[in-house]
C-alpha cells in the first residue's frame, strides 16, 4: 500500500489541479470500470504545464484519470526505489538516465517497444540523441519527455563594470594550463573587501566580498553543471563507450588536469573553499551579489529570469576548450511500471506525453525545452516573447560536434557517490586529483567485474 504521507501530498495536488479540469481519482478503479494511473515528477515548475496536459488527456480519454505526485529530487528517488520495491509504484514516472538503468536491470520498467510498433509512433521528431539513451539490447524503456544543455550565467552589472560585455563573453576560451580569456573574465570579476579585483596586485584572496566563478561540486559522476563540460572540452571521455559502457575513464589525464584547474581557481581566491562554501545554491548567491558567473542547466532558466530578478542576468555558451566547445546535453523520459494494473492506459497516457499536443502545452509554459524539435522553437518563442534571451543553450544543440551524452550505464546510483567524494577530496587538498581520481576509477570499474 502506498505511504498515506504520499497519498495525501497526490490529493492535495489533484485539489490544486481541480481548476485545470485534471480528473484525479480515488486510490482504487471505480465501478464503472474508469481508472486512476498514479503519475510521479520531481519538479514543481513544470508540474502546472503537466496538469495541462493532463487535463487535455481526459478530454480525449475520458475513462482514464491522472493523480499527480510531486516530490522533490532527493526524496523522490528515495520513494521510487522503496515504492518499486514494496510494489506499489506508480504506474508511470519521469526518469533520469542515472536511475533508469538500475531500475531496467530490475525488471521494473516496461518495455515500450511494442507499443511503439504496434501504434506506429513516429520517433523522428526528437532532438537528436534523446531516444538513445532509453534503449537497451532492442527494448524501449521510455519515450523523450525534455532536454537540457548548459551555458555560463553571469551577472550582467558586475561584469559590465569590468568593461566586459555579452559579446566578449560569447568568445571566451579556456584551457587548463592558464584557464585562457576566461580565467582572466574570472579574475576581473572577483573583488576583495577593498573593492580591488583579482588582477589588481593588491588583492586580498583572504578577504573576498565576491567570488568570479561559483561551481558545483555535489555533481555526481557525471559534473553536469560544470566539470564535466570543461572536461570534455579539454578531451575528456567518460566510456569506453556511451550509452552502455563498461569501463571508465576517470583517471583520463585531461580530467585531472582539469579539476587541478578547479582548485587553482580556489587557491587564488577566485572560487569559494569547499569547506567554506554556503549551503544557498549558486542561484542565490548569484542574486545575493556573493559571485558573478556559474554555470546553469537550462532547466534552471527560471532561476534567473524571473520578474524580481530586474534582467540582472544573462547566458554566454560554454568557453572554447582544446577539444572545443562543449555542453552536456541530457534528456528525461516517461517510464511505465512494469508492474503496473493498467499497462494498455498507462501506454497511451506515456505516448501523450510525448506527443506535440502535450509538448506544445509544455513549451507554452516555457520551463524547459520539450524533446520535439517543433515544440523546442515554440518554447524558445515563449522565451522570446516574454524578453528573455536563452538562445545559447539551443546553439549548442545546434552546433556540429557542440554536446556530448552523460554516461549511461549500470551501476550508476554506486558510480555517483564514489567519483564525487574524489573529485571532493582533491579540491579540498586531502589528496591529489591524480590519486584521488585514480582510485576512484578502480572502485568504478570493479563495479562492472
Amino acid at each position: 500500500m502506498t505511504s498515506l504521507r504520499l497519498r495525501a501530498g497526490a490529493a492535495l495536488l489533484c485539489l490544486a489541479a481541480s481548476t485545470t479540469l485534471v480528473s484525479c481519482g480515488s486510490e482504487d478503479d471505480a465501478a464503472d470500470g474508469t481508472v486512476t494511473l498514479d503519475y510521479w515528477l520531481w519538479d514543481d515548475r513544470q508540474l502546472p504545464a503537466y496538469q495541462d496536459c493532463a487535463a487535455a488527456f481526459h478530454r480525449s480519454h475520458p475513462g482514464i484519470t491522472v493523480e499527480f505526485t510531486q516530490t522533490a529530487w532527493t526524496q523522490y528517488w528515495q520513494n521510487l526505489t522503496t515504492e518499486l520495491v514494496s510494489g506499489d509504484a506508480p504506474d508511470v514516472w519521469t526518469n533520469q538516465s542515472t536511475y533508469s538503468a538500475t531500475y531496467v536491470s530490475g525488471g521494473q520498467v516496461l518495455d515500450l517497444q511494442p507499443y511503439v510498433e504496434r501504434d506506429r509512433v513516429d520517433l523522428s521528431g526528437y532532438q537528436a540523441g534523446l531516444t538513445e539513451p532509453w534503449v537497451k539490447d532492442g527494448k524501449r524503456y521510455g519515450l523523450p519527455k525534455d532536454w537540457d544543455t548548459v551555458a555560463l550565467v553571469y551577472n550582467t552589472a558586475m561584469l559590465g563594470e569590468q568593461g566586459l560585455d555579452a559579446h566578449r563573453l560569447a568568445e571566451l576560451t579556456w584551457n587548463p594550463s592558464d584557464g585562457g580569456t576566461l580565467e582572466e573574465v574570472i579574475a576581473r570579476a572577483t573583488l576583495d573587501d577593498k573593492g580591488r579585483n583579482g588582477l589588481d596586485p593588491g588583492f586580498d584572496k583572504d578577504h573576498v566580498e565576491v567570488y568570479g566563478f561559483l561551481p558545483e561540486w555535489a555533481d555526481g559522476s557525471q559534473g553536469q553543471n560544470g566539470w564535466g563540460e570543461f572536461a570534455a572540452a579539454n578531451g575528456f571521455q567518460y566510456l569506453d563507450k556511451n550509452p552502455w559502457g563498461t569501463h571508465y575513464r576517470y583517471d583520463d589525464p585531461k580530467l585531472v588536469e582539469t579539476i587541478s584547474w578547479f582548485k587553482h581557481l580556489i587557491d587564488k581566491g577566485y572560487a569559494p573553499r569547499l569547506d567554506q562554501q554556503s549551503k544557498m545554491a549558486n542561484s542565490e548567491l548569484l542574486a545575493a551579489g556573493k559571485g558573478a558567473i556559474t554555470v546553469a542547466g537550462s532547466y534552471a532558466i527560471s532561476s534567473y529570469t524571473g520578474p524580481k530578478l530586474k534582467r540582472q542576468f544573462a547566458f554566454a555558451p560554454m568557453p572554447i576548450g582544446p577539444a572545443g566547445r562543449k555542453s552536456a546535453v541530457n534528456g528525461l523520459s516517461d517510464a511505465v511500471w512494469a508492474g503496473s494494473k493498467h499497462k494498455e492506459e498507462a501506454w497511451k497516457w506515456v505516448k501523450f506525453l510525448a506527443s506535440a499536443e502535450c509538448q506544445n502545452l509544455v513549451a507554452e509554459r516555457a520551463v524547459v525545452f520539450p524533446a520535439l524539435r517543433s515544440a523546442t522553437e515554440k518554447a524558445l518563442a515563449a522565451r522570446r516573447a516574454r524578453g528573455e534571451d536563452v538562445h545559447v543553450f539551443t546553439d549548442a544543440v545546434a552546433a556540429k560536434d557542440g554536446t556530448f551524452l552523460l554516461p549511461i550505464t549500470e551501476n550508476g546510483t554506486e558510480i555517483g557517490p564514489i567519483v564525487q567524494d574524489a573529485i571532493q577530496s582533491a579540491i579540498l587538498g586531502q589528496t591529489s586529483p591524480e590519486d584521488a581520481l585514480e582510485t576512484a576509477n578502480d572502485k568504478v570499474n570493479d563495479l562492472f567485474r
